[in-house]
């Protein structure tokens, strides 16, 4: 099909521009999806942030609610007393001090107390639900007036089962007020425009921004509440309360309620930028004129071409041929054209190429800021790995050095060996240090001696302070023991390292100080229980702070550092820790002279020292002729674990994993006591098998070991051992676990 002059110069052109034409159309999609992508890690990383913070706000009343379980008010005959009673309310009232809501202390049928009435007052005469046997969080209710006057208001709880001697007795309330987490959702407020929520367990509203207290109690939209059924954190799109288009991401915490930040729909779908507004319009101009000129130059191509098709026709027919002008000159004008052309394309790329490097640039920064977080975190799970495996490495060592010293030669490597048991001790502490960076440690409360803890812990306070500051430390020799949770003591003096590394760039001295608080290191604190403490003082000579800011220091949030420096909350953790130990923490600074944090530390009463764990060098326990099955996947620690056993007369049966575990004893083997590390691989780990053989096979103890010592266990439930785990105490457990099942399953005598 023929085609003429016009149309192969208006495709030449469109063959020119399209790719341009196709580049800026690319740019206008990338630009919109990089935006959205942003705005969705944006609101999933909110969504993800104040979900945890909404989940510990809960924790703490959850922690509280666990410990007031445990208070020696509440033991003892029932009914509760008059005078059991209000000494357990005065614990209750300075527990919940700094803290929203009121405790409850419910029995069947009946409110025994509450903290929300005047001290002394009796509880609620209506009568409040079954109690529960069980630890839950429920969600938002209404609470209806008291006699007392007090008027209708909207709580959450926290129920903690109160029991002794294995029976339920009571049920311990801790209320949660929805202005609380308003303030969490206020202090954390999103960009303007958008909204955060905060819903309960059943997908009613806790709290809200914009709109706070009117939409408390509402309940979510049908469609997002159906979405948290389905999954626990994931992107949507619906319409708000308030009739707002809105896309958004939601994230449940562990306790089942749940953070959802949202965006107007159309914010979302993304704006064009003006630079790439520009490309676009310029890209459509230029298009127009190409057009234009395109069919310009046709024009003026068709008339010598008409010449020279009649010249062509006249010699044909034998006419005289007159030359006439063709106008070839024309075509020197139309490369000119196309060479200007050319220019503009080259301009209209180079264009297009600054506006696609910049964009690619804000990408990558959005994309920066959003990789920090989960670098930090592979980093926790990287150091946690890594501290298992060495752990492991560390169970190898000792249990083949116990090995070792049972050989008749032991007496002639007794030096070494020595040196080898102080170097695995020193790596099972470095092991912990890791442990707790990842955050691998478990919340336990323990006794304490600051005369050994205080000179291990400077290795730990030198990584943070560097070697221009120097670390000195006193300990008082009668200083007593205390009871506290040795992760958050290593946090809080974390925090204190880090605010005098700040306050001192030049270098300077860190002092830590222990020793007996004597009645004027007690003066002037009414809140504080009556007792002996610990004094722990970190001072440093540093810049020091205004007396104005001192009263502010343990407030949450409040930072003299400059934006992004600081999150305003170590102090606040220090005071929280020292406060939650039963104590308290305070602060003297002066400006040019530096600053002194001082910690009031309870200490270990006669009945906590009598709990302690027996010493490491407890005389082993003989197990000889039991038969253990040992489940482990690591090789080397299996069979140095297993030569250990068997050299103590134990008849010992491998298995890599639980299903292979499974398969000897479906298939007969007679085991005295199972003892099973935690973390294997498969679709079942340690603790998986443990409960599994409680369940089909009670009477077969099982004992478990790990290097992570975050098993998601309760103390209670059932043993468990820390790599590397010492010969005596990994014997004595399992002779313990034999014995007390043997007991328990012991058949009636007749």
């Amino acid at each position: 099909m023929p085609v003429t002059i016009r149309s192969r110069l208006l495709l030449l052109v469109l063959s020119i521009l399209l790719p341009g034409m196709l580049g800026v159309a690319w740019l206008i999609g990338s630009t919109y999806e990089a935006e959205r992508d942003a705005h969705e890690r944006n609101l999933r990383d909110t969504a993800r942030a104040l979900s945890m913070l909404v989940d510990g706000e809960l924790s703490r009343r959850a922690a509280i609610a666990h410990v007031l379980a445990q208070a020696p008010a509440l033991d003892g005959p029932e009914p509760l007393d008059e005078d059991r009673r209000l000494a357990f309310e005065r614990l209750a009232r300075r527990a919940m001090q700094g803290l929203d809501g009121w405790v409850e202390l419910r029995a069947p049928g009946r409110v025994l107390l509450s903290t929300r009435l005047p001290e002394g007052s009796i509880g609620e005469a209506a009568g409040p639900p079954a109690l529960s046997a069980s630890a839950v969080m429920l969600p938002l209710q209404v609470l209806a007036p008291t006699a007392a006057g007090q008027p209708e208001e909207l709580h959450a709880a926290w129920v903690e089962p109160v029991t002794r001697g294995g029976g339920l007795l009571y049920n311990l309330v801790i209320t949660v007020r929805p202005s609380e987490l308003q303030r969490i959702v206020q202090a954390q407020a999103p960009h303007p425009g958008w909204i955060g929520t905060v819903m309960d367990s059943s997908g009613r509203l806790v709290a809200r921004l914009p709109g706070g207290a009117d939409f408390v109690g509402r309940e979510g939209s049908a469609e997002l509440r159906q979405r948290m059924a389905i999954a626990r954190e994931g992107a949507f799109q619906s319409t708000s309360l308030d009739g707002v288009a809105t896309a958004g991401y939601y994230s449940t915490s562990p306790l089942g309620w749940s953070y959802v930040s949202a965006m107007p729909r159309e914010e979302f779908a993304g704006r064009m930028p003006r630079a790439v507004q520009r490309v676009a319009i310029g890209a459509l101009v230029l298009l127009g004129l190409a057009l234009g000129g395109a069919v310009w130059v046709s024009r003026r191509i068709e008339r010598p071409i008409g010449s020279l098709k009649r010249l062509a026709q006249d010699l044909q027919a034998g006419r005289p041929v007159v030359a006439e002008p063709t106008g070839m000159t024309e075509a020197d004008e139309v490369a000119e054209a196309l060479a200007s052309a050319g220019q503009s394309m080259a301009s209209a790329r180079a264009e297009l190429e600054r506006s696609v490097a910049q964009a690619v640039e804000r990408t990558r920064q959005v994309e920066q800021k959003g990789a920090q977080s989960q670098r930090i975190v592979a980093l926790g799970r990287l150091t946690g790995g890594v501290a298992h495996e060495f752990n492991n490495l560390l169970g190898v060592i000792s249990n083949s050095m116990h090995l070792m010293q049972r050989h008749a030669s032991a007496a002639d490597l007794q030096g070494p060996l020595s040196a080898t048991q102080r170097s695995v001790d020193k790596g099972s502490q470095l092991t912990q240090h890791l442990l707790r960076f990842a955050g691998k440690r478990p919340v336990r409360v323990q006794t304490l001696s600051m005369a050994r803890y205080l000179p291990e812990v400077q290795e730990l306070m030198r990584s943070v302070l560097g070697r221009r500051i120097e670390i000195k430390v006193k300990v008082a020799p009668d200083v007593w023991p205390v009871r506290v949770d040795v992760n958050e003591l290593d946090l809080a003096l974390v925090n204190l390292a880090l605010n005098a590394h700040d306050a001192m760039p030049a270098g300077g001295e860190l002092r830590l100080r222990a020793g007996n608080a004597d009645d004027a290191d007690k003066e002037g604190l009414q809140n504080l229980a009556p007792g002996d403490y610990v004094l722990l003082t970190v001072s440093d000579d540093g810049m020091g702070l205004d007396p104005s800011l001192v009263e502010h220091a343990f407030e949450p949030f409040f930072t003299t550092k400059g934006v992004g420096q600081g999150s305003g909350l170590g102090l606040s953790q220090v005071h929280g820790f020292a406060t939650q130990a039963g104590g308290t923490a305070r602060l003297a600074s002066t400006p040019g002279v530096g600053t002194t944090v001082s910690l009031l530390l309870p200490v270990a009463n006669d009945a906590q020292e009598a709990q302690k764990p027996p010493p490491a060098d407890t005389p082993l326990q003989s197990i000889a002729g039991s038969t253990v099955l040992l489940v482990e996947d690591d090789v080397s620690l299996g069979d140095v674990t297993a030569a250990l056993l068997m050299a103590h007369g134990v008849r010992v049966l491998r298995a890599s994993e639980p299903s292979a575990a499974l398969l000897q004893l479906d298939g007969g083997a007679a085991v005295d006591v199972v003892l099973s590390d935690v973390v294997m691989p498969g679709s079942m780990d340690g603790v998986a098998l443990a409960r599994l053989l409680r369940d089909q096979r009670p009477q077969l103890p099982v004992v478990l070991i790990t290097g992570f010592n975050n098993t998601a266990v309760g103390d209670s439930e059932f043993v468990v051992l820390r790599k590397p785990c010492a010969p005596a105490e990994l014997l004595t457990a399992l002779r313990s676990a034999i014995t007390t099942a043997r007991a328990t399953h012991a058949p009636p005598l007749a």
